[in-house]
C-alpha cells in the first residue's frame, strides 16, 4: 500500500509530499490541473522511460519517492527483496528515483542501487496502473495466465506443475552433460579440479580485497599519515597549549569557582565529563600513534596477495571482474558449482541410465497434469469470458465481447510443455458488436483497459462463482496491492459511472485504489478524496494535492457537477454524499 509520496520539481510540480490511506483514493481537480502530473510523477517512480523535459524549469534535477508497505500475503514481492538481501523496515519500503537534466538516472530501493529493469519489475509486485501511461499489466501477455489461475483456483497446480518442470529441466541438463562428457570429461575435471585445488590453497575471504586495499593505501601513504597523526597528537594532548591542558586548566578553574558558588555543581559535572572524555580520548588516540609502524614486508605481502586475487579472478570470472565488486563471493561460487560438476561427471557412466529413466518418468506425469491444467483453464476461461463480458456490460461498453484463449503450445497435436503447462493463455477483446476478437494491445484505448482491468480484479475478488454481479465476498490475494485507474471515465457517464463507482469502491474493501476521474458519481463512492490544484506562486506556476474535509469535498462535488458550488449544485452534491458517500464521512 502507498503510504507516502513526495515528488520534487517534476513537472509543474515545486515540492509536494502526501500521505494516503487505505481504500478508495480519488483524485479530481479542473482540467489542466495537473492530475495526469501526479499520475505519471507514480509511473516515472515505477521505472518508466523518462526524458529530462519532465524536470521542473529551471530546475537541474527532479526526484519522486515513496513509502510502501508492503503486505505479508505479497508472495512476490517478499521472495524478490530476499533473494536482493533487502530487508523491510517495520514491514515497509522506500523507493526513490531522481533524474538529472543530462538524462542520468538513479533508483533506489531502501537505499540500494538498483537498475531501472529490476525497479521496474519490482514495483509490478506492488503497483497496477491502467490508462494512458506505459505500465498496463494487462499488455503484459505472461500476466493473463497468473489472472486466468487465479480465477480458476488453480494456482497451487500451477505451481506445482512449475516446481516438476524446474526439476525435469535440471535433470535433462544432468544428461546432456553427462552425454557431452563421453567426448571431453576427463579434460573437464581435470580442468575443474585444477581450478578447485588452486581456490581451495588460496583461501578466500569474502570482502578480503576490499580490506587489503585498505591496508595498502594505509602503509603506502605511511609518512602523511603519521604527519597528521602527530600533528593531531600535538594539538590534542602534547605540549602546554594542547587541548587536554587547556580543558584541565579550565576544569581547575570551574571547580574552584564550584567551591565558592554551589550554582555552578551543574556546569562543574558537564566540565569533568570533559575533562575525562579529552583523557580518554587522548589516550586512545596515543596508543594508536605509538601502534604506528611502517613495514615493507607487510605492504609486499599485501599486494602479492592482492595480486593474486585479481590473476585468479581474471581466470575465472573474466577480465571484467578482475577489478570489480566482491571477487572472493564470486570466486567461491564458481568453485561451488564447479565442485558440484565434477561431482556429477565423475559419475555420469553409473547415472546415466537412472537419468534418463528418471527423465522419463518426469515427462510422463508432468504430460498428465498438464493436460488436466488444460482442462481446467478451458472450463474456468469460458466462465471468466461470460462474467467479465456480463461486468464490462455495466461499466458502459455493452457491446463488448471478452474471452481467455487457452492454446496448445504445439502444433499438430504434439504436446509441448512450458514452465506453467502445455497452454498459451491470451485474453482478447471485441469493444464493438460484429467485431472479431483481438489482442487487447491492439484495440483497447485506456480508459477501456481500465475497465477491464476493474471487471477482472471484481470477478477475481468475487472468486471463481462469481456471476457478473457486484462482487459479495472480498477477499485478499497475492497481486498488486495499489490499483491506479486513469482515464476510466472517459466516454461514460449516467448510471454507468455510478456501476464503475460501485466496483471501485467494492475492490476498494481489500485493495489500495487511486482513480483520476470527473465524474462527481464516481469521485462520491471514494472513501478518502483528493484535489489536485493549479496556482501561480510569484511568476512560477506549480501543482499542488490536497486532502478534502467534508465541506471542501462537498464544495468539489458541486463543481464537478455543475462548474461552480450554487445552492443547486451544491444541494445535488449533497443528494449523492448521503447516497453514495464514502465510509469515512466526506473524508
Amino acid at each position: 500500500m502507498l503510504e507516502e509520496i513526495t515528488i520534487r520539481n517534476y513537472a509543474l510540480v515545486d515540492s509536494l509530499n502526501q500521505s494516503f490511506e487505505a481504500g478508495f483514493n480519488v483524485l479530481t481537480g479542473e482540467t489542466g490541473a495537473g492530475k495526469s502530473i501526479i499520475v505519471g510523477s507514480l509511473s516515472f517512480l515505477m521505472g518508466a522511460k523518462a526524458e529530462p523535459d519532465v524536470i521542473r524549469s529551471g530546475c537541474d534535477e527532479a526526484s519522486v519517492s515513496a513509502v510502501v508497505q508492503v503486505s505479508p500475503h505479497n508472495a512476490e514481492a517478499l521472495a524478490w527483496l530476499a533473494e536482493r538481501d533487502i530487508a523491510l523496515d517495520d514491514g515497509r519500503v522506500i523507493i526513490r528515483r531522481n533524474l538529472k537534466a543530462t538524462g542520468r538516472s538513479a533508483m533506489y530501493i531502501q537505499n540500494v542501487s538498483v537498475p531501472r529493469a529490476d525497479l521496474e519489475a519490482f514495483c509490478h509486485f506492488l503497483f497496477d496502473l491502467h490508462g494512458q501511461h506505459s505500465h498496463e499489466s494487462l499488455l503484459r501477455k505472461e500476466t493473463h495466465r497468473v489472472y486466468l489461475d487465479r480465477f480458476g483456483g488453480i494456482e497451487d497446480e500451477a505451481r506445482a506443475f512449475y516446481r516438476g518442470f524446474v526439476t525435469l529441466t535440471e535433470k535433462r541438463k544432468l544428461l546432456e552433460a553427462s552425454l557431452n562428457s563421453e567426448r571431453d570429461r576427463d579434460a573437464r575435471l581435470e580442468l575443474l579440479r585444477y581450478g578447485v585445488e588452486e581456490l581451495g590453497k588460496a583461501a578466500l575471504r569474502p570482502g578480503e580485497s576490499r580490506e587489503l586495499e585498505a591496508e595498502a593505501q594505509r602503509l603506502g601513504d605511511f609518512e602523511r599519515l603519521l604527519s597528521h597523526v602527530n600533528a593531531a597528537a600535538e594539538a590534542l594532548f602534547e605540549g602546554e597549549d594542547s587541548a587536554l591542558s587547556r580543558v584541565r586548566k579550565a576544569r581547575l578553574g570551574i571547580e574552584a569557582s564550584a567551591a565558592i558558588d554551589q550554582g555552578l555543581a551543574g556546569v562543574l559535572k558537564r566540565m569533568e565529563d570533559l575533562y575525562y572524555e579529552a583523557e580518554d580520548l587522548s589516550a586512545e588516540f596515543r596508543s594508536y600513534r605509538d601502534a604506528l609502524s611502517f613495514d615493507p614486508d607487510r605492504l609486499e605481502e599485501v599486494e602479492e596477495r592482492l595480486a593474486l586475487i585479481q590473476r585468479l579472478a581474471r581466470k575465472h570470472l573474466g577480465a571484467s571482474a578482475a577489478t570489480a565488486g566482491d571477487r572472493e563471493s564470486a570466486l567461491l561460487a564458481w568453485k561451488a558449482g564447479a565442485e558440484k560438476e565434477i561431482e556429477a561427471l565423475a559419475g555420469a557412466g553409473e547415472s546415466r541410465d537412472t537419468l534418463k529413466q528418471e527423465i522419463a518418468a518426469l515427462e510422463k506425469g508432468l504430460s498428465a497434469r498438464a493436460q488436466a491444467l488444460s482442462a481446467k483453464r478451458k472450463e474456468a476461461a469460458k466462465r471468466l469470458g461470460e462474467g467479465i463480458t456480463r461486468i464490462l456490460g455495466r461499466l458502459g461498453m455493452p457491446r463488448a465481447a471478452f474471452a481467455a484463449a487457452v492454446n496448445p503450445k504445439g502444433q499438430g497435436g504434439r504436446l509441448v510443455l512450458g514452465p506453467w503447462g502445455a497452454d498459451d493463455v491470451e485474453f482478447l477483446i471485441s469493444a464493438n458488436a460484429g467485431e472479431p476478437l483481438k489482442d487487447l494491445a491492439r484495440i483497447a484505448s485506456g480508459g477501456e483497459l481500465s475497465r477491464v482491468m476493474l471487471a477482472i480484479k471484481t470477478i477475481l475478488l468475487a472468486g471463481g462463482g462469481h456471476q457478473g454481479g457486484a462482487a459479495s465476498q472480498v477477499t485478499p490475494d497475492e497481486s498488486a496491492e495499489t490499483l491506479v485507474f486513469d482515464e476510466i471515465d472517459t466516454g461514460i457517464g449516467g448510471e454507468v459511472a455510478l456501476s464503475v463507482g460501485e466496483y471501485l469502491a467494492q475492490i476498494g474493501a481489500c485493495k489500495q485504489i487511486f482513480c483520476v476521474t470527473h465524474l462527481a458519481s464516481i469521485a462520491v463512492r471514494a472513501s478518502h478524496h483528493l484535489k489536485v490544484q493549479k496556482r501561480v506562486e510569484g511568476d512560477r506556476t506549480v501543482t499542488g494535492l490536497s486532502l478534502l474535509e467534508k465541506e471542501e469535498r462537498r464544495q468539489e462535488i458541486a463543481r464537478m457537477l455543475a462548474g461552480d458550488a450554487g445552492g443547486a449544485a451544491l444541494a445535488h452534491a449533497d443528494d449523492l454524499l448521503e447516497k453514495y458517500g464514502g465510509p469515512n464521512g466526506g473524508k
